[in-house]
């Protein structure tokens, strides 16, 4: 009996091993095998998928069912900074502003305020220009020596207006409007929001005044990375928009207009240039549209009154304009004055300014004035830095051709030893064109 549970085993045996060693067995065996390792693969993703859906190990994004992210705060929205700007301006309420206040007196209070807060000291003609820059147009071009004190005016004007001025350090690359704003992100289905964008939509809820700095803006090219919104500041304010999606989403923003976003009048932007041999020359495009201010010299050093600044509302701010524009206007003598200057450089260079350097004379000379500042100052400033820097494109022996009766043209319109910047900038032509 034993003898034949042994055969019997051994015939099994020599049966399996044969099995084993066919070629169906090593097919079943790789079969096995291959199942085994599809079902640990699928394993692993449904692991991953979940952790991605359950937040496990994505670093605070989450998804949900339709695969749309999902905030800590419950957040939904491709636009999750404008919505939790939309949630924390349901319960803004308004500061308690100074709407006394002259703009003589926010000139002085300004200068006193950086001086005495900052240490930062600037002449009475600079704060004069700079503020009446900001009435004539929303973008502000300060270019000048390294050192001078650009970027640190614009940062302290919001700093004493006690709403600090937002500082956007502009990159080489940029060349499109998405490199200022942001970008929506296809995979996670969500818009990138650039700084810009945050205070452009926050400002839209408020009456205070913003103060965008684009520091070193011709790093790269302003008429790029700029267009929109140089193109938006020849249109109606209430007609500016900026499209930021070309789709509208039910859980967008409020204030997102079928993905526009009308740009607020509150917003100012202030770019600070260097003229070296790493930027890029502003276009006549940008300086057309935008006040320019000259910041070549460090102001000398003058005892502060002591200012803790003021907080100044935009709608009075412009009421200081609107009235500064009726009581100031640019005087018939003047006029004539200006216009003697446009006809030389027409008949002599073939150059003029058009309508909107006009406009900016009518808009800028009386606001200059209301901040304490004579009429022939702010012409002086206005001609050398608006029409005499068109010269700047003509060849040299173009320029030296008539300018021995240009500058003597100044002295008998104007006098002799007046218009210091104009005279300034004739020289820097003469100079240039030897």
């Amino acid at each position: 009996m034993l003898f034949q549970n042994s055969l019997m085993f051994g015939t099994l045996f020599e049966s399996l091993w044969e099995f084993l060693s066919s070629g169906t067995a090593v097919t079943i065996y790789f079969v096995t095998l291959f199942l085994c390792i599809a079902a640990m693969i699928s394993t692993v993703l449904i692991m991953v998928n979940t952790d991605k859906k359950n937040n496990a190990q994505t670093g605070g994004v989450r998804f949900d069912e339709e695969g749309k992210l999902i905030e800590d705060d419950g957040i939904t929205s491709r636009f999750h900074s404008l919505v939790q700007t939309d949630i924390e301006m349901g319960s803004y309420e308004p500061p308690v502003y100074n709407n006394r206040i002259t703009l003589d007196t926010m000139c002085r209070n300004f200068r006193d305020y950086a001086a005495s807060q900052l240490g930062l000291y600037y002449s009475e003609e600079d704060v004069r220009k700079f503020i009446a820059g900001l009435g004539v147009s929303h973008l502000v071009v300060m270019q000048g020596l390294s050192g001078t004190g650009k970027t640190s005016m614009a940062t302290a004007f919001g700093d004493y207006l006690k709403n600090h001025s937002t500082v956007i350090s502009v990159q080489p690359m940029w060349k499109e409007r998405s490199d200022i704003i942001g970008y929506f992100n296809e995979f996670t289905k969500r818009f990138s929001e650039g700084t810009l964008l945050k205070k452009l939509y926050e400002a839209r809820y408020t009456d205070e005044i913003y103060v965008i700095v684009l520091d070193e803006m011709n790093i790269a090219r302003v008429e790029y990375y700029f267009a929109d919104f140089l193109s938006q500041m020849e249109l109606n304010p209430q007609n500016r928009y900026l499209e930021v999606v070309s789709d509208t989403w039910p859980d967008d923003p409020k204030l997102l207009e079928h993905g526009m976003l009308r740009i607020p009048e509150n917003v100012w932007f202030v770019g600070t240039a260097n003229n070296d041999d790493s930027t890029f020359a502003i276009s006549d495009k940008v300086y057309d549209r935008a006040m320019v201010m000259n910041l070549d010299r460090k102001a000398e050093i003058f005892q502060p009154n002591f200012n803790n600044g003021d907080k100044i509302s935009f709608r009075h701010f412009t009421e200081l304009i609107n009235q500064a524009r009726a009581q100031y206007r640019l005087s018939d003598e003047m006029q004539q004055k200006i216009a003697a200057v446009d006809n030389f450089l027409t008949d002599r260079y073939r150059i003029t300014y058009g309508n909107r350097i006009r406009r900016q004379m009518e808009e800028y000379i009386p606001v200059y004035m209301a901040c304490g500042g004579t009429e022939e100052e702010a012409v002086d400033d206005l001609i050398a830095k608006k029409v005499l820097r068109k010269l700047d494109g003509l060849s040299p022996v173009v320029i030296r051709y008539g300018m021995d009766e240009l500058e003597g043209l100044f002295t008998s319109v104007f006098g002799a030893d007046r218009m210091p910047l104009c005279r300034d900038s004739l020289e820097r032509l003469r100079r240039n064109a030897s």
